[in-house]
């Protein structure tokens, strides 16, 4: 579904991207690690098309990227921001059926409204919280309205940028389970950034370590403990000896 071939990205001198090759099934949960600075919200980016590469293809679907209709290609994605990201004037509903009530997809209030109420529900969420505020709900119930969102489009990709941030372990355990139960029933792929190795072993079919601009390792999730790469065994234990210099 998603397919990146030699992407180079820099920022200035700053070298993010160094030739990155991914390949990201139909219908698959892939999980991209590393630690901080490696490009992995860089590359979501470029497949978003919200940077541009100064080399290398970005395809999905078989599609260039570079030459799809914005409109027609973003609506085929769902995001669930880091943080959910939610607009604090609006009420939860509207927050989930954004993109409903706009663009292309527009929809009539009324049946937006149906769609997000049914969107909450299924991550949990009563339809009495459709009239609330983003500042009236805890950082759980947040990250669900933020996935909810995500989903209210019935996209064919779905994007995760960090989903357990910030919250205790029992609610990130919860997310996990939602997205993982999610993407399974959509059909639909899905690419997680993440430091949180509980998460990784929760929602992956495969796993892709970014490391210094380009992809260390790429495998499928019960290879990850296995595999004799020192760099993916310095991080998935988070160990202070190794090949990955501690950031100081």
């Amino acid at each position: 579904m998603i397919r990146l071939t030699d992407v180079h990205k820099s920022f200035g001198s700053n070298h993010v991207l160094r030739g990155v090759n991914l390949h990201v099934p139909k219908g698959q949960s892939m999980v991209v690690i590393g630690g901080s600075g490696t490009g992995k919200s860089v590359l979501i980016k470029s497949v978003l098309g919200l940077v541009t590469p100064e080399s290398g293809t970005i395809e999905v679907d078989g599609a260039d990227v570079t030459q799809a209709d914005r409109d027609a290609f973003l609506a085929r994605f769902g995001m669930l921001f880091q943080g959910a990201a939610l607009f604090d004037s609006l009420p939860v509903w509207q927050n989930v059926a954004f993109r409903l009530l706009r663009g292309s997809l527009a929809q009539p209030w009324d049946q937006a409204r149906a769609v997000a109420i049914d969107k909450l529900r299924r991550v949990g969420l009563d339809a009495d919280v459709a009239d609330r505020l983003p500042a009236e709900l805890s950082g759980g119930m947040q990250k669900r309205v933020g996935l909810a969102r995500a989903i209210a489009a019935d996209p064919e990709i779905i994007f995760f940028d960090e989903p357990t941030t910030g919250l205790d372990p029992i609610m990130a355990g919860v997310i996990n389970d939602l997205i993982r139960e999610i993407v399974t029933e959509m059909g639909a792929t899905a690419v997680t950034i993440t430091h949180d190795m509980t998460s990784v072993r929760a929602i992956a079919d495969q796993v892709a370590m970014l490391h210094d601009g380009k992809v260390r390792w790429c495998g499928p999730i019960n290879d990850l403990d296995s595999t004799d790469d020192p760099y993916v065994q310095q991080f998935i234990h988070g160990r202070a000896e190794g090949p990955i210099a501690a950031v100081r």
